[in-house]
């Protein structure tokens, strides 16, 4: 590897790649003009063909889709396309094929530069309405092929209603001698609106009171029950909107009550389909404004200026600001009085009705609605809206309502209609809203809400003058800051991340807004820990928001539905305790203390892992002050403290009863972390009876964790171990810092005696809580414990299940070891020393040899890094203390076992041996003595592969790891890895490593004895394994590629070489095996070996030929498929007089038949070969 390429960790060149690949999907302009012309040309002679016009319409299609993201690209090649497909829609002489077939065009052309653009290029003169309403009327509405027809003719319709002209004019003479000849334009264009579900508006008044007359019967007589009706009834709907939108108000107000009648009793609030109950929504506020003179409000606030210089600005003066309502516009809006309508009342009813609707898009349509209407009602009565919006904020009402409520303050707001007077009912309400949270059955429901209460933050920040809202700044900005930071839900956290930018934008009071705004920013807030445990903490250091943040963290999230969040919560009050110690001394933690006796199971969990967490902090906090934990917190807390077990242990959760229960599977856990906590803080506890219960708690739970559901063992496990260890640390030494004899006798008996328990949890937890002893515990049971861990494995091992106790018995190992340390003449029974040394690395050693295997896979992986990873931490403080103990034979043996992980096929684990390889050998504090070949390997891994080696690339490792090959102490085990590696079943593994073997091997093709040491060593390999499949099937699949790839050419030259000789008796020994895979791999061998001449390929022919009749069926097809390839491979092999024979008889025989079928073809094939081939019998 190069090293720009070791550095970048890509190829040479790689950028240029990566530039030419984002210039190939950023178009420079519409490249396929002349093959589109082509196309749209062909049309007249390929539409009688439904083949070739589906192709033609398929492949313009791929071509217009190519410019979704770019569809301006299109604009300057719009027009003569259109025209062209046009030309063949007005000739009258078109088939309907082709008239059809270029509207498939058109439609794909408006599909991808969207409606709006395209139709303004349809042809839109007073010539063109007769035509397009010819063409539309012919056209079936119930035909589903030929709707992208009437889709684009609609278009073109609705684009000629908009000629400036009296459309009456185009009627002409309607009738001739008293009878009517033909039917008005605007009543046909009525008749295609009506069949077609268009919803266009029309000013006429003449024909207004028909349409709506039509609107309100297909209203009434839909009964809603198919999709057709819902689809008929949405268009109606949207037609009526569309009407009471963009019409006079005087044209339609005496219509409206009518409408709103039909409405009612229509009860389309009560429809299942929210797109029904949305057009309802947006068609009840339309005749709300139709009920109200279209006016702007005297009485509303506005707020001025919006400068945001001025915002910014320290030194702008209070007369920059304006007053919210004035003498002037209370007068206006005493003169402007007038009476409203009693249908408004009705309308703000539904609008209020729909603010609470289950969908998100009915609610949004509702506050919008009762934004407009309340901007055209009196002071009095919009005070009254405003009161009933503020009544959905009942924690009555669903999150539904809360979530309308929401949105319509926010209209409200921004509109200006919410009055700075109604500000101190609001905002108590939106600061509720922004820690809305309700557990709903296993989630929780209120996110929307959270995000719509962040949304009128902004609303208001941008509707009123900073003097407006500076009493509820501080309040305002301390919940925007908790949402931001503490809220479970991303989008939540950054919608109010972006509010408080925006808010110190427009509001320039934000206090230390700038410093916030930098550290809580969009892209910070989007990881849930670093908001808790980072962003929190630099926040709580400004004393505005410190005791806000606490007591939301207290209130809201100690007692969280979610146990992460609990956990969360915990563990930033321990990093927020140093801000303001005192008070989380004195009122936090007695407040703590009681609910962690409580009732409620979450909030008791929360408790009693934050009293722990809160305890140790203060203890750091003393620390760092010369002081003890005792001068912070009082004696009453600490009693309750020690007390907390005793009472919850009364309660029955900590009982062996309830350990499938919830309550037990929280409240052990948060027990064994208040252990750890109070016991790190050097609590005045020791020789307390409360320190025997504790001991018992983790006992009984180790030897009870298999009644735990599955999801929470591992963090059981990790729990204990860590409170094992610091109650250990802290309460089981004496003044002399030596154990406590008798409980030292105790506890490593018991857990000795548990690495024989039948349940393979209590074995790890044990393993693990040995490993965990602190040194003045393992102390003179060094032997004893070793010597059980040690049996438990080899025994585990041998019977190939408790593989988890086995990986945590090999860490525990290292640990205990790292603690004792070395002494190279000290006792095998306190240190690791001469005497130990060997039987350790012994140990590690053949646990980096565990395959074990079940239903999981390669489930004896975890032991093996488990192994390593000890190696690694044994060897270095061996070598950094006493490198005289360790023996070349010790370091060879571990460097070949290493080199033969970083050889293997699984991604993982060959990554994390061939790391601990190159630091083993790069390292030099300690340097690792008794490398063997250290120069060679120091040449191969250069310091610089430890950070540009990517060993979990297979592309990558495999070029490094095949020079091994060359050197004859790491040959063996290298090749053992390789062959597992190149005949395995990963694709990409195999292809490198098989590429990287062939490649060495090319270059020792000239160099006998090194190709025949490699051979001796293959021959080694398979002769150790040849019952272990793991080794010998993966090997036989490497062997038959490198017979194939002519590996072995330079051997054939001597007849019966030595090596084919070896090859073909170890192969003729698994004759008997019953794995296919085994069986087959030995055939693919048999075929290669065919290329040595003499004895050997008699013996592989008889081989072959009795493999022809094998018992299984699969073994008899797939021999004969590969004798009949190496027969055509090999065309010296059979006489040439009868090779035509044997392949036929090879290729036509049924090898899957019974077995007196095939011996006969069999036999048959024996007498072509040669009499001197022995037949099976």
């Amino acid at each position: 590897m190069d090293l720009s390429e070791a550095e970048t960790g890509c190829p040479e060149g790689g950028e240029e790649e990566a530039d030419a690949i984002i210039k190939t999907c950023v178009l420079g302009g519409f490249s396929e003009s002349s093959e589109t012309r082509t196309l749209i040309g062909s049309l007249p002679e390929i539409h009688e063909d439904d083949r070739a016009g589906e192709f033609a319409v398929q492949k313009f299609r791929v071509i217009m889709d190519r410019y979704q993201d770019q569809p301006h690209l299109l604009d300057p090649h719009l027009e003569w396309v259109t025209n062209m497909l046009l030309s063949f829609i007005r000739n009258e002489n078109s088939p309907p094929s082709l008239f059809h077939l270029s509207f498939q065009f058109l439609y794909g052309i408006c599909k991808v530069r969207g409606y709006k653009v395209f139709m303004q290029l349809l042809p839109h003169e007073v010539s063109d309405v007769h035509p397009v309403l010819e063409m539309i009327s012919r056209q079936d509405p119930k035909d589903l092929k030929t709707w992208e027809t009437r889709y684009m003719l609609l278009l073109w319709l609705s684009m000629t209603c908009l000629i400036p002209f009296d459309l009456s004019r185009l009627d002409g003479h309607l009738e001739s001698e008293g009878v009517r000849i033909k039917e008005p334009v605007m009543e046909r264009i009525l008749a295609v609106a009506k069949v077609s579900d268009v919803r266009h508006e029309h000013s006429y008044m003449k024909h207004l009171g028909c349409f709506l007359d039509w609107s309100l019967t297909s209203i009434s007589q839909s009964s809603g029950d198919s999709m057709i009706e819902i689809r008929k009834l949405d268009g109606v709907l949207q037609s009526l909107a569309t009407l009471f939108k963009h019409g006079k108000r005087d044209d339609f107000l005496q219509y409206a009550p009518i409408v709103l009648c039909n409405l009612e009793e229509k009860r389309l609030s009560e429809s299942s389909e929210a797109m029904l109950r949305k057009i309802h929504i947006k068609l009840i506020q339309r005749l709300g404004l139709t009920f109200l003179k279209p006016r702007l409000a005297a009485w509303r606030y506005e707020r001025g200026s919006r400068s945001l210089a001025a915002n910014l600005s320290v030194s702008h003066t209070a007369a920059a600001l304006t007053a919210a309502v004035t003498p002037e516009t209370e007068t206006r809006e005493q003169e402007e009085d007038y009476d409203i309508p009693e249908e408004v009342e009705t309308v703000i009813e539904h609008l209020l009705v729909g603010l609470k609707d289950k969908e998100t898009v009915v609610r949004w349509s509702a506050a919008k609605g009762i934004g407009r209407v309340t901007g055209r009602l009196p002071k009095e009565l919009a005070d009254d809206v405003v009161g009933s919006v503020l009544d959905c904020f009942s924690f009555q009402e669903t999150d539904n309502a809360w979530h309308g409520g929401c949105l319509a303050l926010a209209e409200l707001g921004r509109r200006g209609l919410l009055l700075p007077s109604r500000l101190t009912d609001v905002v108590p309400l939106i600061m509720k809203a922004l820690t809305y949270d309700e557990k709903r059955g296993a989630c929780s429901v209120g996110s929307n809400v959270r995000d719509a209460a962040c949304y009128v933050c902004w609303s208001f920040s941008r509707a009123y003058d900073p003097k407006e809202l500076q009493p509820f700044v501080t309040q305002i900005a301390s919940a925007l800051l908790i949402t931001a930071v503490f809220d479970r839900n991303i989008n939540c956290r950054r919608a109010a991340s972006v509010k408080i930018f925006y808010a110190f934008l427009h509001q320039g009071t934000f206090p230390h807004g700038i410093d916030i705004v930098t550290a809580a920013d969009y892209f910070a807030v989007g990881m849930i820990n670093n908001c808790y445990l980072n962003i929190s903490v630099f926040i709580a250091g400004f004393p505005e928001y410190t005791k806000s943040m606490v007591e939301h963290l207290i209130s809201r999230k100690i007692n969280h539905w979610d146990g992460a969040i609990r956990l969360l919560t915990t563990k930033a009050l321990h990093n927020l305790t140093p801000q303001a110690p005192d008070y989380m001394a004195t009122t936090v933690l007695p407040q703590l203390l009681t609910t962690a006796v409580g009732v409620d199971l979450h909030s008791r969990h929360g408790a009693i892992l934050a009293c722990g967490e809160i305890t140790y902090a203060l203890y750091k906090v003393a620390l760092e002050n010369n002081r003890t934990v005792m001068d912070l917190i009082s004696p009453e807390c600490v009693d309750a403290l020690k007390n907390i077990h005793n009472l919850v242990s009364e309660r029955g959760v900590l009982s062996n009863t309830c350990c499938l229960g919830f309550g037990g599977a929280l409240m052990r856990p948060a027990i064994c972390s208040l252990i750890e906590k109070l016991s790190l803080s050097k609590m005045p506890f020791k020789n307390d009876p409360i320190i025997t219960a504790w001991q018992s708690l983790i006992d009984d739970t180790i030897k009870n964790l298999h009644l735990f559901s599955s999801g929470v063992k591992e963090d059981f496990i990790v729990s204990i171990v860590t409170a094992l260890s610091a109650l250990s640390e802290e309460f089981y030494q004496d003044q002399e810092n030596q154990a406590d004899t008798q409980i030292q006798d105790a506890l490593i008996s018991q857990y000795l005696e548990g690495l024989k328990s039948p349940q393979l949890l209590t074995r790890c937890g044990s393993a693990r809580a040995l490993g965990c002893l602190p040194r003045f515990m393992i102390q003179s049971k060094l032997k004893q414990i070793f010597g059980g861990l040690e049996q438990m494995c080899t025994v585990s091992q041998k019977e190939g299940n408790f593989t988890e106790a086995r990986r945590d018995s090999v860490r525990s190992v290292a640990q205990v070891f790292l603690k004792t340390g070395v002494c190279p003449h000290g006792s095998p029974d306190s240190v690791l020393c001469s005497e130990n040394v060997v039987k350790v690395f012994g140990f590690l050693l053949c646990s980096i040899n565990d395959y074990t295997t079940d239903s999981r896979g390669d489930i004896g992986a975890w032991v093996r890094k488990a192994a390593m990873t000890s190696l690694q931490e044994i060897t270095l403080m061996v070598s950094s203390s006493a490198p005289e103990i360790l023996s070349p034979h010790l370091v060879k043996s571990m460097m070949c076992c290493l080199a033969q992980q970083a050889a293997e096929q699984n991604d993982h684990y060959r990554a994390h041996a061939g790391n601990i390889f190159l630091h083993l050998l790069h390292n030099t504090e300690p340097v690792v003595p008794h490398i063997p070949h250290k120069e060679e390997l120091l040449s191969i891994f250069p310091v610089e592969t430890i950070t540009s080696l990517n060993w979990n690339a297979p592309s990558q490792a495999f070029k490094y790891i095949t020079q091994l090959l060359g050197l004859p102490e790491y040959q063996y085990h290298t090749l053992l890895g390789l062959s597992v590696s190149v005949g395995g079943i990963t694709e990409s593994t195999a292809h490198h490593s098989s590429q990287s073997l062939f490649a060495f091997l090319n270059g020792i093709q000239k160099d006998i004895d090194a190709l025949t040491q490699f051979t001796q060593t293959l021959l080694r390999i398979f002769k150790n394994n040849l019952q272990n499949d793991r080794v010998s099937v993966p090997l036989l699949m490497m062997l038959s590629q490198m017979l194939a790839n002519n590996v072995f050419e330079i051997l054939t030259t001597q007849e019966n070489h030595q090596v084919c000789v070896d090859l073909l008796g170890l192969c003729k020994e698994l004759r008997k095996s019953r794995n296919v895979a085994k069986i087959r791999a030995c055939i693919y061998v048999y075929c290669g070996l065919i290329q040595f001449e003499g004895d050997v390929r008699k013996k592989v022919l008889s081989q072959l030929l009795m493999l022809l009749c094998h018992a299984f069926p699969i073994i008899r097809k797939t021999t004969s498929g590969e004798m009949y390839e190496m027969l055509l491979t090999y065309n010296d092999v059979a006489d040439p007089d009868v090779l035509e024979d044997v392949l036929n008889l090879l290729s036509d025989t049924q090898w899957e038949s019974d077995l007196a079928t095939v011996r006969e073809r069999r036999n048959q094939l024996c007498d072509w070969l040669g009499p001197n081939i022995a037949t099976a019998p």
